[in-house]
């Protein structure tokens, strides 16, 4: 069973649903974005080598394994879950899948935006005890959520919000080293 994602906090066990006042007022230092066609078989390559070109560009390199694989479960998560809203669905027409990295001097943050509103999942219990996993070893991991909970671990933090006009965005944050990639270069 899964549950709605909901929560505060780095690297928390649930995901928070926050509006777009997380937006910091400093102006971008950084931006790259790319819309993707869901059905497109290398949606989710193009999506992780945009990821990892931009911030090897950035100077900031020390992120690009973690980066790939995040970018890689939130457009994957698009591509095989993703059902558009009524208002947003139109028949025959492809899945649209936007993806930006922002980088300010303190933080990178992902975004990926969907066109169906419903909230992202976690499994109901991620925790389990290492002592059960010789005698039920098909227990340890949930039929869905797993991306996520991958997610959570590499990431500072994670949230959703919904669009306006239907959809979600999928955020996540990672801090920044003070000094990371100071000098704007693309």
């Amino acid at each position: 069973m899964n549950t709605p994602l909901r929560g505060v906090g780095p690297r928390a066990s649930e995901i928070a649903r926050r509006d777009w006042n997380w937006v910091p007022s400093l102006p971008v230092h950084r931006f790259r974005a790319m819309t993707l066609v869901a059905e497109s078989p290398d949606t989710v390559r193009a999506a992780r080598n945009m990821t990892g070109d931009a911030l090897e560009e950035w100077g900031l390199s020390f992120l690009v394994d973690d980066a790939r694989l995040v970018v890689s479960e939130l457009v994957g998560n698009v591509v095989h879950h993703a059902v558009p809203d009524d208002g947003r669905s139109c028949p025959g027409a492809p899945r649209r899948i936007d993806v930006a990295l922002r980088q300010w001097p303190k933080w990178l943050f992902i975004e990926v935006v969907d066109e169906d509103s419903t909230p992202p999942s976690l499994p109901a219990a991620e925790a389990f005890s290492p002592d059960l996993s010789e005698d039920l070893p098909e227990a340890l991991l949930p039929d869905s959520g797993r991306g996520l909970l991958i997610i959570q671990r590499l990431a500072d933090a994670l949230w959703w919000s919904p669009e306006a006009s239907g959809g979600k965005t999928v955020v996540c944050r990672f801090d920044l080293p003070a000094g990371a990639a100071a000098s704007p270069a693309g």
